[in-house]
């Protein structure tokens, strides 16, 4: 089943890879994993975006060690120097470019498909999958006015989880459990408050209120740095939350964006790249007021969905009802039930989220 959702969920789907300010000029070149295959994501010369299996045509050699970044004017195959252009084209094959038999056109880079959505990379590994707009449909509406595109990144804590990714996705979109594990939280915003938004796409979402001392996540409640520019006084006082399938969770703050960006690495193990990004004219301020907040919150959330792990793998669990609190966890666990019937991703329009 994990090797069946790495493919058809993380390989198929539009999967986040990463920032866009990680391949900021020409030449820029990195390896990212998508389920359980990499692709090459490079800027051209005109400084296009372009996504290439990371496989040497010659004998299927790595281009790049997955994780590594890179800047050069080609691509080239470490194993026997096959050498490609930015845009994928074979330039030179050491052995065979006196062979009259041998055309380099015959063997350029096999390409995947990547777009950019508010400063983050997508990649998706399926020809006829749905386009990247579709499939986030309704969500840049409620992004656009924090920015994210323009934000930088200010500080990034990686966790290994011993979980499966998908109850990290559903501790992630209810508050029910606030109460009992998350003190820190219930401080700054009451457990009970905001509502959940209807989604045409593929995310699941809503909002969370700030009690009224508290200006944004922190442990006081206090930020060090102004809010975001473009907010208007009713998003000064939320936190926009979305889980976007299947591996980005995107956290929305008067003042900063926390995202967690979710790698797979079994059907109990969860590695997560937690980042935190601020407005650019923020640089220099101390992003610890933020991130020490978190850091507790997720390390609670981490324990949490362990002992879920736990407690679902034993012989003697059965399901329990969901409450009117977790109709956000319903929706996503319909969205995937519905996406195992398809063979594929697909959104269950007959599980929609109305606001409570």
């Amino acid at each position: 089943m994990f090797a069946w959702e790495q493919k058809r969920f993380f390989e198929e789907s539009w999967t986040c890879v990463g920032r866009a300010t990680d391949l900021p000029v020409a030449g820029d070149q990195c390896a990212a994993e998508v389920g359980a295959t990499t692709v090459v994501l490079v800027r051209d010369e005109t400084e296009q975006l372009r996504a290439f299996f990371n496989v040497c045509r010659h004998r299927g050699h790595e281009l790049l060690p997955p994780g590594r970044i890179t800047r050069a004017s080609a691509i080239v195959c470490p194993y026997h120097g096959w050498t490609y252009g930015l845009d994928g084209s074979l330039r030179g094959a050491s052995g065979f470019m006196n062979d009259t038999s041998f055309e380099c056109r015959d063997y350029p880079l096999i390409s995947a498909r990547v777009q950019e959505w508010h400063g983050w990379l997508f990649v998706n590994l399926s020809d006829d999958s749905e386009d990247l707009a579709d499939h986030l449909a309704g969500l840049g509406k409620l992004v656009e006015a924090y920015e994210p595109e323009r934000l930088v990144s200010a500080a990034r804590r990686d966790y290994v989880v011993q979980a499966n990714w998908k109850l990290i996705v559903e501790n992630y979109h209810e508050c029910y459990h606030c109460s009992s594990v998350h003190p820190e939280l219930c401080d700054v915003s009451p457990p009970n408050s905001g509502v959940n938004f209807d989604s045409g796409g593929a995310w699941v979402g809503g909002s969370m209120e700030l009690r009224p001392h508290a200006e944004t996540m922190s442990l006081t409640g206090r930020s060090d740095t102004a809010p975001l520019r473009r907010l208007d006084p009713a998003a000064r006082r939320r936190v926009l939350y979305f889980g976007l399938f299947p591996n980005l969770l995107l956290s929305l703050h008067p003042d900063y964006v926390m995202t967690h960006r979710i790698v797979p690495r079994g059907p109990d193990c969860t590695e997560i790249e937690c980042e935190w990004l601020f407005a650019p004219e923020a640089v220099g301020v101390d992003p610890s007021y933020a991130r020490d907040f978190w850091d507790i919150v997720n390390e609670q959330d981490w324990r949490a969905c362990e002992s879920v792990q736990r407690g679902m793998s034993s012989r003697g669990y059965r399901p329990g009802p969901l409450s009117s609190r977790e109709d956000a966890v319903y929706r996503f666990i319909r969205m995937v039930a519905s996406s195992y019937l398809e063979g594929r991703y697909a959104t269950d329009t007959r599980a929609a989220v109305t606001p409570l």
